[in-house]
């Protein structure tokens, strides 16, 4: 395959059936229904061989002005060395305008990105398994559609940047839970479908204990069933995830493009992302 037959388009429908095909060429988990709550949220762009194939992912997720993730950026095996990862995040570039850049590198694309700019800001660890039984943990509640407003400021000052679309495509899809002190939320956590089963996540709180209690509660309620959360190395919660039978199976470098100022993190933050391709 020569570069010059490889043509990018702009990501559409029509290119999710090959782009799952690439994906489980990776072993990622993603469903059809995950590649389109992606696309859903994202703009992006396929390469296609002569014969029309994808050989080629690339997603960019604005979160308002604030910030973009660069996401589902996947070259086939044998389209690789010829700078179409290159060509994919120019065009990435091109879709995020002046917004700072996020993603979750792999092993494969660190040194692409650490080229084009990136520089490491975290680890990003990938707990999953069979849950272990439970019990419930008190002081938590199923959120109802009056919480997203609420939900949506909350998580607007833990990760720093507006994610309002992201929160209404997680209330379509899947289910949210919060704690509250004097009437007001403090922390809340999310749940959907996601690849061989669900992910929690983001959660936001204040405290590795409530993360945990909010992770409890869902886990809870699905004694066995397979759960995934993907977390950063510093919330300090990966050993309970290991213990409650979400193993550290794997994971990501967190990279940002300018690097990031050094400032705070803001409280509360983020314990959970939504997934590692959305943040």
């Amino acid at each position: 395959m020569q570069q010059g037959e490889i043509e990018l388009q702009d990501f559409g429908p029509d290119h999710i059936e090959g782009a799952v095909e690439l994906s489980r060429q990776e072993n990622w988990p993603h469903r059809p229904q995950d590649w389109q709550m992606a696309l859903q949220l994202s703009s992006g762009a396929v390469a296609l061989d002569d014969q029309g194939r994808v050989a080629g992912t690339m997603l960019v997720t604005p979160y308002g002005a604030d910030c973009a993730m660069i996401n589902m950026v996947i070259v086939d095996r044998n389209a690789r060395g010829k700078g179409l990862g290159r060509r994919l995040m120019e065009q990435a570039f091109a879709l995020a305008g002046d917004r700072p850049l996020r993603l979750v590198a792999t092993a494969d694309g660190m040194p692409l990105y650490q080229k084009l700019g990136f520089v490491p800001s975290g680890t990003i660890l990938q707990h999953q398994g069979r849950v272990a039984t439970l019990r419930a943990p008190g002081g938590v509640e199923t959120a109802s559609t009056g919480d997203l407003p609420e939900i949506k400021a909350l998580d607007r000052d833990a990760y720093g940047a507006d994610r309002e679309a992201l929160i209404d495509v997680l209330a379509e899809r899947g289910q949210f839970a919060v704690i509250r002190r004097n009437g007001a939320i403090e922390a809340y956590a999310a749940i959907r479908p996601f690849g061989r089963g669900e992910v929690i996540g983001p959660v936001i709180a204040g405290s590795a204990d409530a993360a945990q209690v909010l992770i409890g509660f869902f886990a809870a309620s699905r004694p066995a069933a397979f759960l995934r959360v993907d977390t950063d190395s510093r919330t300090g919660i990966a050993g309970w995830l290991a213990e409650i039978g979400l193993a550290h199976v794997g994971g990501g470098v967190a990279m940002d493009r300018p690097p990031k100022k050094g400032a705070e993190q803001a409280r509360p933050k983020v314990y959970a992302l939504a997934n590692q391709a959305l943040g």
